[in-house]
């Protein structure tokens, strides 16, 4: 263990989130403006300093302007010191987003979807952003699936071959890598949610009926809803009308001809229960799934069922966009929680 370093492995990792967290919001500090700003002691700060920065983890900024006593040197966090990988398993394609400590984006796309060519393909995926990236440092995956607290996929019907299947431990077994796995939908509310931060305690519901069927990602109160059995946002097994639960009502109505009057009621009856459950603030669509006047249309018949002064705001967002965000989100967080390398 390096000197200065003679404390629980749980302290170190605080004190290096501390400091990292610092450098990373104020962009540069000096050794007592980190003591008095996070409660360390001067000689415990430059220990740790010191020690990072023969990680590469930190560098020396240059010097403050001169105040008549001694100059003090100012530190700055290295951006490229650890990247981050952010992947969305859909059933067509894997967008994928590299990024750096400060969220600035070194690579984005699309590649050709592995969840029904299973984990062996997700496997060559990942080794290959590994191959080209050695400095990722954390992975951050989303799947059409519920998942629960530890990061096994626990419902995912169109994909047997990764139903229950322990994706965050298989990654971090594999690439010795700490991981993250979230539902697409909390992935999607998370990054609208982070991108709009002025509003930092609202209630959310962000609706996408994509490729694996209906999702929903459910916010109270700025908190991402789980849910006892990691199941919230299952939202096709809502019961509505006719015997029908939520998914069998949309089939049902993509299946009539006219496809014309009505064929929105399942949606407006969804948004309706969410109102007069949660009272949100906000219902999100996906942009490309929903027109300005199909939000029109499900507002009116929303107001059939419920007050319309208790209907939230029905709006649309860029989905993958969102998406991507959160699970980038997701990721940076999972880097300032890393103990630093010189901890044991």
């Amino acid at each position: 263990m390096h000197e200065g370093t003679n404390r629980p492995k749980a302290v170190q990792t605080m004190i290096v989130r501390k400091i990292r967290t610092a450098l990373l919001k104020a962009g540069s500090s000096t050794k007592a403006e980190l003591s008095r700003q996070l409660g360390i002691s001067f000689p415990t700060v430059g220990k740790f300093l010191s020690l990072m920065e023969k990680e590469g983890e930190i560098f020396q900024a240059g010097l403050d302007e001169s105040s008549g006593g001694r100059r003090a040197l100012r530190y700055a966090y290295n951006p490229e010191h650890m990247l981050g990988l952010a992947l969305f398993l859909e059933r067509t394609e894997t967008g994928y987003m590299v990024v750096n400590s400060l969220g600035e984006v070194k690579d984005r796309g699309n590649t050709p979807g592995v969840l029904n060519a299973g984990i062996e393909s997700l496997d060559l995926q990942i080794q290959s952003f590994l191959d080209r990236y050695p400095r990722i440092g954390v992975i951050s995956i989303g799947i059409p699936g519920a998942v629960d607290g530890t990061g096994k996929i626990i419902h995912i019907p169109d994909y047997p071959q990764f139903h229950y299947f322990d994706l965050k431990q298989y990654c971090e077994s594999r690439y010795s890598i700490p991981a993250v796995v979230e539902n697409d939908m909390n992935a999607a509310v998370l990054g609208y949610h982070k991108s709009r931060e002025h509003q930092p305690h609202q209630s959310l519901v962000y609706l996408y009926f994509g490729q694996n069927g209906p999702g929903a990602g459910i916010m109270i109160n700025g908190d991402v809803v789980r849910g006892k059995s990691f199941f919230t946002g299952e939202i096709s097994f809502v019961p509505q009308n006719n015997g029908l639960n939520f998914g069998q009502s949309m089939k049902e109505q993509v299946t009539r001809a006219d496809g014309g009057s009505g064929s929105l009621d399942p949606v407006s009856r969804l948004v309706a229960s969410f109102a007069a459950i949660l009272n949100p603030h906000a219902v999100i669509f996906c942009k490309d799934e929903v027109s300005g006047a199909m939000l029109q249309e499900i507002a009116s018949g929303s107001s059939a069922y419920i007050p319309p002064e208790h209907l939230p705001l029905l709006t649309v967002s860029d989905w993958k966009e969102d998406y991507l965000y959160g699970l980038q989100s997701l990721g940076l967080d999972l880097m300032i929680r890393q103990p630093g390398g010189f901890a044991e």
